[in-house]
């Protein structure tokens, strides 16, 4: 009888996980041209939503808990929050002029924002709403990367060629690294051993020993029929487990696939034009190219670096955020 009931509960649980459906998170684009963020299910691969916004929205990310997502309108020099539960926008904070890309600490406290215009990083309390210092940095800044400890951030400055490390206890630079030219975007590993920043019109991703702060290795880009100059790197972001990053080419329009223990280029995955930013689900299963040119994002399957689908979002897509919670 005990058997009989252990086979009997046994198959139920695998009836019920069977059917549980998968996973699903909002993701949240910011279309650069018509001043909206697309909302996207990403387990049906449909828009569910069209959020109307300020002007020349860009950089956007999500506070820890999925409450709110905060959002750069460029042109209107402000940073708008949303409100995840409503899609309304229920706030603003003070950004500095021409807000391009920001991070959040790894506390959820703190927001640290590029301001391209006046060579600042504003460092925002998000639960004051009050600006906490302005940091002077390079010419035009626009990459930013916090590091898993919190310690410090990164800036890169795409006029000056450099990433600069920036203390957050004191909010003072204590490193300029030379990179090469144009460098947008900055990720730290998980294990907080290296800093990788692209350069854009360099076509490298420098990859920075975050002990020393110095370049210890830079990864280089060959596709087969393309000329070099359309080869150009932006958006970078590097697996949990840090073994594999994918790296955003722009109008090469592939994505590279990257051993991060090797720094070796595994495979390119070819997605829409002008792919720019990158972002995971939560769960990693997928990550997310937006596609400025064409008007689309693409998920990737992280298992197979295989292209699963595009959906249509608004015009010239730039910045992608997942939410951290699962709807089921």
């Amino acid at each position: 009888m005990r058997r009989g009931l252990r086979v009997l509960l046994a198959g139920v649980v695998a009836a019920v996980w069977q059917a549980a459906p998968a996973a699903a998170y909002m993701v949240y684009v910011s279309n650069e041209k018509d001043n909206t963020v697309t909302v996207v299910d990403s387990e049906t691969k449909e828009v569910v939503r069209t959020i109307n916004v300020g002007q020349r929205p860009r950089g956007i990310t999500i506070s820890h808990d999925g409450k709110f997502v905060y959002l750069c309108a460029s042109d209107d020099d402000t940073i708008e929050i949303i409100d995840t539960a409503t899609h309304e926008i229920v706030g603003s904070l003070p950004s500095g002029p021409d807000p391009e890309l920001f991070v959040l600490s790894p506390d959820g406290k703190t927001l640290y924002v590029a301001n391209e215009d006046d060579n600042l990083v504003t460092v925002i309390d998000l639960e004051t709403k009050h600006v906490l210092a302005e940091v002077p940095v390079g010419v035009e800044p626009e990459g930013m990367g916090v590091s898993p400890d919190g310690k410090s951030m990164v800036n890169t400055s795409e006029t000056t060629n450099m990433a600069h490390f920036i203390d957050t206890a004191t909010n003072e630079i204590t490193h300029n690294v030379l990179v090469d030219s144009r460098p947008r975007f900055a990720e730290f590993k998980p294990d907080n051993s290296e800093v990788w920043v692209s350069a854009e019109i360099g076509g490298t991703v420098s990859v920075i020993d975050n002990a020393t702060r110095e370049v210890k290795h830079k990864i280089t880009f060959e596709i087969p029929g393309l000329r070099a100059e359309a080869i150009q790197p932006v958006g970078v972001r590097i697996t949990a487990d840090g073994k594999k990053a994918y790296v955003a080419l722009g109008p090469a329009n592939r994505v590279a696939v990257v051993n991060a223990q090797t720094y070796e280029v595994e495979s390119y995955v070819l997605v829409g034009q002008r792919v720019w930013q990158l972002a995971f689900t939560p769960d990693q299963k997928q990550i997310i190219s937006t596609n400025g040119v064409s008007n689309d994002i693409t998920f990737i399957d992280v298992a197979t670096d295989e292209p699963t689908q595009s959906v249509t979002v608004g015009a010239m897509p730039w910045g992608v955020v997942v939410s951290p919670n699962s709807r089921f």
